[in-house]
């Protein structure tokens, strides 16, 4: 058993970022892009952001075999003696069985840590505000509780779910007890919550002791978690691949939040430690269109490069030029050739090399609804 970081950061990378089509595909989700035309894809961001509450050997991703390649060629930190932390899942069981091998990972070789989960694809502008907090939910994990991050609402989103708050708690300074989480509400019902000061986003990241997530997970959910450690010992041995065949596929496929974070704050068990701090998770164009700056006519462009190349370094971009004219608001992106709007204000409109979307920034949420006509109508190729 070798000794651990204080905090041992688990990133799940996975998803597809279906409302981001036709730039977001199965086979580059968005956490593989830089969205934001830094250089920098936004898994990269997430380590540069965690690494220094982690040093360099505190980040565990984990994804899927169609992804890992990427991951490793983005993060060369995970490649060669790095690789122990990239944890590869065969197919994807939800976010309680790719959270839970890591811990349990964490746990078979470290024994008991605080281990952190933080998506691969949220953005947080200024990080030192982030960094306060999960310092803070250290403290809580210690303490005992599972321990989420509230985001400070900017307005009643429906896009988000929401955690309330409840009575500061004795032993975690500067964390509260959670009296409920909340999933997505409509837009009255988002004001009602902010209106009370006691409700925040749900961001979905979670601080917690590997020793207690593990025992919420057995009273819980005990064959998973029964499941978890058999693979999680196995794991640093040449048996990994018989055991992940035996027994993933056979793991109960459920969210974090059904599993641990609903339970166990309905016993007292979880804590929130608010986040000052400018949060996003990408989720829609729309989204992407409020993180972009605008140019002088007033719209969002992205020249985007599908991904990072070796090491980081943005790819160039064949792109031509993106026009707006008498467009204000407009969002337009491209991955090649030119695009040019006109008297559309609020349109979306994404070229890439097989596919055009054209949408309002008003119904960028339903643009999921797109790729699941193209999978209805036989065409994966274009998701």
């Amino acid at each position: 058993m070798t000794s651990a970081p204080e905090l041992v950061a688990i990133v799940p990378a996975g998803g597809a970022g279906t409302r981001l089509w036709p730039l977001s595909r199965r086979s580059r989700p968005k956490f593989l892009l830089d969205l934001l035309g830094t250089g920098r894809t936004l898994l990269q961001d997430t380590a540069d952001r965690l690494a220094p509450l982690t040093g360099p050997d505190g980040l565990l991703v984990v994804t899927g075999t169609a992804h890992a390649a990427a991951v490793a060629d983005q993060l060369p930190q995970l490649a060669g003696d790095g690789a122990a932390n990239l944890l590869t899942e065969p197919s994807p069981r939800d976010s309680m069985a790719a959270i839970g091998l890591a811990a349990a990972v964490v746990e078979h070789r470290h024994g008991p840590t605080v281990v952190g989960s933080f998506a691969a694809d949220h953005v947080v502008p200024e990080p030192g505000g982030f960094h306060d907090a999960v310092r803070t939910a250290v403290e809580a994990a210690r303490a005992g509780y599972v321990t989420t991050i509230g985001i400070a609402a900017t307005g009643p989103s429906t896009a988000f779910g929401y955690v309330r708050r409840g009575a500061p708690l004795e032993g975690a300074p500067g964390a509260y007890a959670v009296a409920s989480f909340v999933e997505k509400p409509d837009e009255d019902t988002a004001r009602g919550y902010l209106a009370t000061g006691e409700y925040s986003w749900n961001a979905g990241m979670f601080v917690v002791r590997t020793d207690v997530l593990l025992g919420h997970l057995a009273r819980h959910q005990p064959t998973l978690e029964a499941g978890l450690r058999e693979i999680a010992a196995a794991w640093d041995t040449p048996a990994r691949e018989e055991v992940l065949a035996r027994v993933w596929p056979g793991l109960t496929k459920i969210a974090i939040d059904h599993a641990i974070a609903e339970p166990v704050a309905a016993e007292g068990g979880v804590a929130v430690v608010p986040g000052a701090f400018s949060w996003d998770d990408v989720g829609d164009w729309d989204a992407l269109g409020g993180l972009l700056p605008a140019d002088e006519a007033g719209a969002h462009t992205l020249a985007a490069a599908t991904s990072a190349g070796d090491a980081g370094a943005a790819r160039p971009t064949t792109a031509g030029p993106l026009l707006a004219i008498d467009s204000p608001d407009a969002v337009i992106a491209s991955d090649g050739g030119a695009v040019a709007v006109l008297g559309l204000p609020g349109v979306v409109v994404v070229r890439t090399g097989d596919a055009v979307l054209v949408v309002h920034r008003d119904h960028a949420q339903r643009v999921k609804a797109v790729v699941d006509a193209l999978a209805a109508g036989g065409r994966p190729d274009l998701l």
